[in-house]
């Protein structure tokens, strides 16, 4: 079991993806999964109080179903993100994390930690949306 010390912050100075660097990013990983997990439960929490639509004026009811679509598409976006730290941690233990999916080059440290579900360097990530962006003008 590797430990991190207190306050570690990976630096560009140490052998990228040490086995504290691995640690530290499989923990930040694992604290935001729960952080999600605690959001959505408290949101399905807070629904199920609410028990349906008990308002009786009908604007005031359409607010409260726009509000509870909006809330249900950002619980649907963070399940998606979910999955996305869960192939993280996939990586982390397969020794595949922070490397580019594309070119296999480091993807950075600044760049794990600013996004730590980024599978791509950015310059691989920029040429992903010039493609995407191609495609869809084509299809326009």
């Amino acid at each position: 079991m590797v430990t991190v010390p207190k306050n570690y912050k990976p630096t560009e100075k140490e052998a990228y993806m040490n086995p504290v660097m691995l640690e530290y990013f499989r923990q930040k990983l694992m604290v935001w999964k729960e952080s999600i997990l605690s959001d959505a439960n408290t949101t399905l929490q807070e629904l199920q109080d609410e028990g349906g639509l008990r308002e009786s004026d009908v604007a005031d009811r359409a607010s409260v179903e726009t509000d509870v679509a909006l809330e249900l598409r950002a619980r649907d976006r963070q399940r998606k993100l979910i999955s996305k730290i869960d192939e993280a941690l996939e990586r982390i233990r397969n020794n595949d994390y922070g490397y580019c999916e594309e070119t296999g080059d480091p993807i950075g440290i600044k760049r794990l930690e600013a996004r730590p579900v980024a599978t791509l360097t950015i310059e691989a990530q920029e040429r992903h949306e010039r493609m995407e962006r191609t495609h869809r003008d084509e299809r326009e």
